[in-house]
């Protein structure tokens, strides 16, 4: 912190008189620097009468941008499953295919975790792009389970042939996916720190997902249509 002289000047915000500090940080997280900040200043200090704080920036624009996306998050999601009721004529099996987002989002978490990546704006998108990625492998699996339900197999037959069938296709899917977007992991050319971060969560999303998926699908899809199956005799 160096002290120095500058012009001397009357500042007014919402006509308040106002002191502007700035500062930029050399390493660490943008949000966890304002918390820390706002704690200090709001339990350490002892303000005089009238005076107030308020931290402001990139900070501010920061939590602005978190709301809106987490907003943009939920549309997506239920406009995925809306789509996915009207195309399967069902409002449980869209449920049990969206089990998929929460099991991609702990691949993504634990990814940030591990390699220290701040969370951003694009890894928010990135996590807004994996709601309408991640449901295709359990939308595959969901669709052949029907069809041979359909065809007169049994349920567990059913749910074991097509977790068989369609184990190739959702691997080479989720491969093609994560080699594409490798290039942008490994922080290859310029920009490639903003790059990177959305990359990292999209990819460990997927991985987690995909394993993931091929477990407990088929066993909460067994799960609920037993139980659905046992119901419907009391109702009639």
């Amino acid at each position: 912190v160096v002290v120095g002289e500058g012009p001397s000047e009357v500042r007014r915000i919402d006509g308040q008189r106002s002191a502007l500090i700035t500062a930029n940080l050399a390493a660490g997280s943008l949000t966890g620097a304002a918390m820390r900040i706002e704690q200090v200043l709001g339990q350490a200090m002892d303000w005089p009468l009238g005076t107030d704080f308020r931290i402001t920036g990139q900070s501010e624009e920061w939590r602005r941008s978190q709301r809106s996306l987490w907003m943009v998050l939920a549309l997506s999601v239920f406009l995925v499953y809306v789509i996915m009721a009207a195309q399967f004529e069902s409002l449980i099996h869209p449920l049990v295919i969206m089990l998929t987002i929460p099991l991609a989002f702990i691949g993504s978490i634990f990814a940030i975790w591990l390699t220290g990546v701040n969370i951003s704006v694009v890894v928010l998108l990135g996590v807004i792009m994996l709601a309408g990625i991640v449901v295709n492998n359990a939308i595959v699996l969901v669709d052949y389970i029907n069809v041979l339900r359909a065809r007169g197999r049994p349920l567990r037959e059913a749910v074991v042939t097509a977790g068989s069938v369609r184990l190739r296709p959702i691997l080479m899917t989720t491969a093609t996916t994560v080699l594409g977007l490798l290039p942008m992991a490994v922080g290859w050319g310029d920009g490639a720190e903003i790059r990177r971060p959305m990359a990292i969560a999209v990819i460990a999303g997927l991985l987690s997902s995909t394993a993931l998926t091929l477990v407990v699908i088929p066993v909460v899809y067994e799960r609920i249509e037993v139980l659905l199956g046992r119901r419907r005799p009391a109702v009639r």
